[in-house]
C-alpha cells in the first residue's frame, strides 16, 4: 500500500501502481501503470503503449540472451502462524464491530456461532477489527486478514484510510511465504458431499452461510484470487461460483483455467435481477441477503 498512487482515471487514493525503470530504480512517466479496481476502473497504461504513442524505439531483445534456458523456478513452501495466536484472538472480549453486526442481523449467540465456526477472530490492531483466519484444509495456518467495518451497516471502513493488513505483517514474522487458501477451506472436510459456493468476500461468505446452509460457502479474497492452484482442494466437488455484479464476465472467462478435477458453474441471478444502482455499487449476494424487507420477511 505504501507504494501505491493516486489513480489518474478514476482518482482514488493507494489504488494505482506504477512502473519503474529496472536500471535505476525510478518511476517512469506519472501516468504509466495500472489501477487495481479492475471492475470499476480498469485503468492500465503500460510503457509499450507510451514508446507507440510517443514514436519512442523500443530496445531490440539480444538473440543470445532467447537462447538461454530459463532455470526452473523452486517453488517455495507455504509458511504457516501459530495456531495459538488464532486461538486467543477468537476468545478475546475486545470490541469486534463486524460481529457486532452479525448480531444486530440476527442475534448475539448466533454471530459467536459464526466466530467458531468460521475462525473470526479480534485484532488490536486497529480498535473494533476483525481478523478472518485462513485456515486450510489440513488445519494449518496461512495468515489472517485484519479489516475494520462499521458495526451500524456492515460495510467496510475505508476513510481517511483503507482498513486492511495482515496478521503475519502485524506479527512481523520473518521470511513469511504466504499463500492463501479458501477462506473457511477448513470446513471441506466436515462434509464432502455438501456443494460448495464460492464468493469474493469473507463476509460475504459468512453471510450466506446464515440464509443457504446447504452449501459450504468459502470467501477468496479478491476478484482476481480464483484460481487454478487454490480450487485443487475442490477436488470432485460440485461447485458454484456467486460473483459480485460487474464481475460475471471474468469469472467466467476463469472456469476453463481452473481444476478439471471439480465441477464448475457460474450464478447469473444478480446480473439478471440487478437495477443500475446496484450494478454501479458492485453489489454482491450479501447485499440482498441482508435488504431490510428481505430480513424481515425470512424472519418472519
Amino acid at each position: 500500500m505504501k507504494t501505491r498512487h493516486s489513480c489518474p482515471n478514476c482518482e482514488k487514493h493507494g489504488v494505482f501502481t506504477r512502473y519503474i525503470d529496472q536500471r535505476n530504480g525510478e518511476y517512469l512517466e506519472d501516468k504509466l501503470g495500472k489501477c487495481n479496481r479492475e471492475i470499476k476502473c480498469g485503468y492500465h497504461f503500460s510503457p509499450k503503449q507510451y514508446f507507440s504513442e510517443n514514436g519512442i524505439p523500443t530496445t531490440k531483445i539480444n538473440n543470445n540472451l532467447l537462447k538461454r534456458k530459463p532455470e526452473p523456478k523452486i517453488k517455495q513452501k507455504a509458511s504457516y502462524i501459530d495456531k495459538t495466536f488464532m486461538q486467543e484472538s477468537i476468545a478475546s472480549n475486545q470490541p469486534n464491530y463486524f460481529l457486532q453486526y452479525l448480531s444486530s442481523i440476527w442475534n448475539a449467540e448466533v454471530a459467536l456461532d459464526l466466530a467458531k465456526k468460521y475462525n473470526i477472530g479480534t485484532s488490536a490492531h486497529w480498535n473494533g477489527a476483525t481478523i478472518f483466519w485462513q485456515v486450510d484444509d489440513f488445519g494449518e495456518i496461512r495468515s489472517g486478514k485484519i479489516m475494520l467495518y462499521d458495526p451500524a451497516n456492515g460495510k467496510r471502513i475505508k476513510k481517511p484510510y483503507n482498513r486492511i493488513n495482515w496478521a503475519h505483517k502485524v506479527l512481523q514474522l520473518d521470511k513469511f511465504n504466504l499463500q492463501q487458501c479458501f477462506f473457511g477451506e477448513h470446513l471441506l472436510n466436515k462434509n464432502k458431499e455438501k456443494p460448495v459456493a464460492i464468493v469474493e468476500s469473507e463476509k460475504t461468505a459468512i453471510i450466506a452461510s446464515i440464509f443457504l446452509p446447504q452449501f459450504i460457502w468459502l470467501g477468496c479474497g479478491s476478484v482476481n484470487n480464483l484460481n487454478s492452484e487454490k480450487t485443487k482442494v475442490l477436488k470432485g466437488r460440485n461447485v458454484i461460483l456467486f460473483p459480485d455484479l460487474g464481475c460475471l464476465d471474468l469469472w467466467n472467462s476463469k472456469i476453463p483455467k481452473l481444476t478439471k478435477l471439480a465441477t464448475f458453474r457460474i450464478s447469473t441471478l444478480l446480473e439478471r435481477k440487478a437495477i443500475e444502482y446496484e450494478r454501479q455499487q458492485g453489489f454482491d449476494i450479501a447485499d440482498y441477503l441482508t435488504k431490510p424487507n428481505i430480513l424481515t420477511y425470512i424472519k418472519k
